[in-house]
């Protein structure tokens, strides 16, 4: 069994609230419930966090150094503003899995470029919740 670290950025704590015409109906507590139960039919346990702070990011991406076989993260909007969680991310040596749960290239163009995507393994958008199903699934095989 390995451990899979499922990191979330800035307002991702109002899933299900927030726009939900761009992000769904599902909450943040149902996207942990769809990874854990994933995860648990691959064998693998998670480690599921969420923040609106950039250095709880990075603490756990450091963490997951220690203690986890993957990282799947969707860093919202830090992804188009954030070199430190980049640099991080840089430093861990499984796999890297990057989610966002709307298409940011059909989006505004400031989100257009994630600095994320440079470390990732993969990049997941546009897929709503599931994506993170497929990204477990996807880390899964390559760990």
């Amino acid at each position: 069994m390995a451990r899979i670290t499922v990191l979330n950025g800035p307002n991702l704590n109002l899933l299900g609230q927030r726009e939900p015409d761009i992000y769904g109906h599902e909450t943040l507590t149902d996207v942990e419930r769809m990874c854990r139960a994933r995860a648990d039919a691959l064998g693998h346990e998670i480690a599921f966090h969420q923040s609106n702070a950039e250095h709880d990011l990075i603490d756990w991406i450091q963490a997951a150094r220690d203690d986890a076989a993957a990282i799947i993260i969707n860093p919202a909007a830090y992804s188009h503003t954030s070199i430190a969680i980049r640099d991080a991310l840089s430093a861990f040596t499984g796999p890297i899995a990057e989610v966002h749960i709307s298409n940011i290239h059909a989006r505004e163009g400031f989100r257009h470029h994630s600095h994320v995507s440079a470390v990732a393994d993969l990049v997941i958008c546009g897929a709503g919740a599931l994506g993170y199903v497929l990204a477990i699934e996807a880390v899964a095989q390559r760990i």
